[in-house]
């Protein structure tokens, strides 16, 4: 069974996410060092993962069984990328005795917009789901970290924009295309997406809710991956409109 936190080793906490087309790896140790990769992942994922986080720890100079635990991106986002990083997850935390952390992966993109532009510190944030959908929740910063004002949840863009208003409020992420024009992204939230995990990382490690690595499960929120063809010429007919 992994440690519990007062008794597992704080050097350095392991973060993880691939719930985009891009694999996000940090290392963080309790001195304040950091150590990051940004990566391309999708289908590339299973393949590339395991090496980069072995170079991460070996960069570091720090063995599994020396962290603290491992956080882990649970989504919402995309499939492979989800199952690829909890496995992954679930596999070394087991093999190391270590507990895990879950992170949200839209506060990941709200702490991404925050380093790139410091007054986004409340909004939305809403993703590109694919099938013509997004994901999306508000957000706050309270000075510390990210907490989200309502659950992730699957949208079709128009019931997004007409819960949002008018007027639409702050808002970031890679939705725009599924949008209207006046409903321009606020915030853009580039740079280092594993920069942003990293202090994303750092947040949930000042107080943590470790789980057991079985526990280390992606968050879905949409019931099912696959549409009908009728399904597929309405949501396209509706995107055209």
């Amino acid at each position: 069974m992994p440690q519990s936190p007062e008794t597992a080793p704080a050097q350095a906490l392991l973060a993880l996410d691939g719930a985009t087309d891009q694999l996000a790896l940090a290392l963080v140790r309790a001195d304040g060092q950091t150590w990051t990769r940004d990566a391309p992942g999708g289908a590339q994922a299973s393949a590339t993962l395991i090496p980069l986080l072995q170079a991460l720890l070996l960069e570091a100079g720090v063995q599994g069984r020396e962290l603290a635990g491992i956080a882990y991106g649970r989504g919402p986002g995309a499939f492979t990328g989800l199952r690829a990083v909890c496995a992954v997850v679930q596999g070394l935390a087991l093999g190391w005795e270590r507990p895990v952390l879950e992170l949200d992966s839209l506060a990941l993109v709200a702490e991404a917009a925050r380093q790139q532009n410091s007054g986004f510190t409340a909004g939305w944030v809403a993703m590109d789901a694919r099938m013509g959908e997004c994901y999306a929740a508000p957000y706050r910063w309270n000075g510390s970290a990210w907490q989200a004002e309502q659950a992730p949840g699957l949208w079709n863009p128009q019931d997004l924009q007409q819960a949002w208003g008018p007027p639409t409020p702050p808002w970031t992420g890679s939705a725009q295309p599924l949008l209207a024009p006046e409903a321009a992204a606020s915030w853009q939230a580039g740079g280092s997406r594993a920069a942003a995990l990293a202090a994303l990382a750092r947040q949930s490690w000042a107080a943590p809710a470790w789980k057991d690595a079985a526990e280390a499960l992606p968050l879905y929120v949409r019931d099912k991956v696959a549409q009908t063809t009728a399904e597929r010429e309405a949501a396209a007919a509706a995107v055209a409109r």
